[in-house]
């Protein structure tokens, strides 16, 4: 998300911080650059120049001009008002003391409300994988007029592992929201999702009934879910749902897919409310918290280290994690363990995704040296082509086990012999690291 505003952000600080001097007249350049930035990305207009007008009036001080590190000051100020414009701190969903927290769905058609609602109730099945009682979450669906609506929410709540409530035809939307209420009320769920009828376009009777709904099913949080992608007219919708409804935070879906972005740095400004989540990816684990810091952290190359970690853990299981630095230390690893890995890294997501989290990797050296995502691929069909005792012992794979794993697995033995010599250079490593200081030492003189 935000390649564009990104790669020319970076591009900008790359300037001021490589400057001899700084001046008010390099700075006001500089932030000419921004706005124009900024506008390319879809950030609404007035959002764009007050953003700039603020950081002008703090960048053009003598106490920063005079500044040894007067290029990094300026940068620091860009950022620290890039989190001020997404709204300083993180804002979760939050619980009701009434049980269940009824969490009502709003949006246009195609927004992605209903994979929305997958996504939620996964999040907070996972949220919640440490407490001693995980919550439950009911879903129903009070769209009639969406063909299909309710069997796609159906099998998302399958696929989630959620409850699902389905409502007998012909039910109005209204008696849907109060049957949804009690089958969560009397089955014991913590959660229930509502997801909400779309139109093309706002129109009357759509906020006529979402008014109702929202009454009938006494919603404690009510989120406007919107397409990222619709660059400045998600501000006018998010505006409109905002005054009209009421609405208690905002989710922007299929962020993966939209080089400008600029919906997310303009929505907290003119609606007032905070942006919970973010969409990325069809799958149901694709779903981030919106965090200001960390986003503005990652828009100007600073990274996001801690969206790793929290991607790590996620995905990794912890045991089998200690398991396998176990057999390292030991210098038992074997090709089974190199399979485990490669499928735990899968977990975490698109290799490009996570590239992108690590600090001063820009979007332009991102495309100039792709990752190879296709070899993850290539190495985790040749691992299953493999016995199980080739696997574990993989000094037995001689010229005519490579033939036969390489025709198993659809690949040529030469991509064969890459995962051989990548597997045996890591365990080498790994070996030697073992030894300390003198392996890595050994190590070094190896290479020379």
């Amino acid at each position: 998300m935000f390649e564009a505003l990104t790669d020319r952000l970076q591009g900008i600080v790359r300037n001021l911080t490589g400057q001899a001097r700084i001046t008010p007249e390099n700075i006001r350049d500089s932030l000419r650059e921004v706005r124009r930035a900024l506008l390319e990305a879809d950030v609404q207009v007035g959002v764009a120049r007050d953003f700039v007008a603020r950081v002008e009036a703090r960048a053009v001080g003598e106490e920063v001009l005079k500044s040894l590190t007067a290029g990094q000051q300026v940068v620091g100020i860009v950022r620290d008002e890039l989190v001020s414009l997404l709204g300083h701190s993180p804002v979760t969903l939050a619980g009701s003391p009434h049980v269940p927290t009824v969490v009502l769905l709003a949006g246009l058609q195609g927004s992605g409300k209903t994979t929305f609602a997958g996504k939620l109730a996964v999040w907070l099945k996972a949220r919640d994988r440490s407490s001693t009682g995980a919550r439950r979450t009911l879903l129903a669906s009070v769209d009639v007029y969406r063909p299909a609506a309710v069997d796609q929410l159906e099998r998302l709540a399958e696929q989630a592992g959620a409850g699902f409530w389905r409502a007998p035809e012909g039910t109005p939307p209204v008696e849907i929201a109060r049957g949804a209420l009690e089958q969560a009320r009397t089955r014991g769920f913590d959660f229930l999702v509502l997801d909400t009828a779309g139109r093309l376009q706002i129109d009357e009777p759509m906020m006529a009934e979402l008014d109702e709904v929202k009454r009938a099913a006494r919603a404690h949080q009510v989120m406007l879910v919107m397409d990222g992608m619709t660059g400045q007219e998600a501000v006018r919708i998010g505006r409109t749902f905002a005054e009209r409804t009421g609405v208690d935070g905002l989710v922007l879906t299929k962020m993966d897919g939209d080089a400008r972005g600029g919906a997310a740095l303009s929505l907290r400004q003119v609606t007032g409310k905070p942006i919970l989540f973010l969409g990325v990816g069809e799958k149901l684990d694709g779903l981030e918290t919106f965090d200001p810091q960390r986003l503005a952290g990652r828009i100007l190359g600073m990274g996001d280290v801690v969206g790793l970690v929290e991607r790590a853990r996620q995905a990794v299981d912890e045991d089998e994690a200690a398991r396998l630095t176990e057999r390292m230390r030991r210098s038992e690893f074997t090709l089974e363990d190199f399979l485990e890995q490669l499928r735990q890294v899968k977990k975490m997501g698109p290799i490009e995704e996570l590239v992108k989290m690590l600090p001063g990797v820009s979007p332009a050296a991102l495309e100039q040296a792709k990752p190879d995502t296709g070899k993850f691929k290539r190495y985790e069909a040749i691992l299953l082509s493999m016995t199980r005792k080739e696997r574990r012992t993989p000094r037995v794979i001689d010229g005519s086990r490579r033939r036969r794993i390489a025709a198993g697995s659809g690949t040529r033995v030469s991509d064969v012999n890459e995962l051989l010599r990548d597997f045996e250079q890591a365990r080498t490593l790994m070996k030697r690291l073992k030894h300390g200081p003198r392996g890595l030492a050994g190590l070094r003189r190896g290479r020379g």
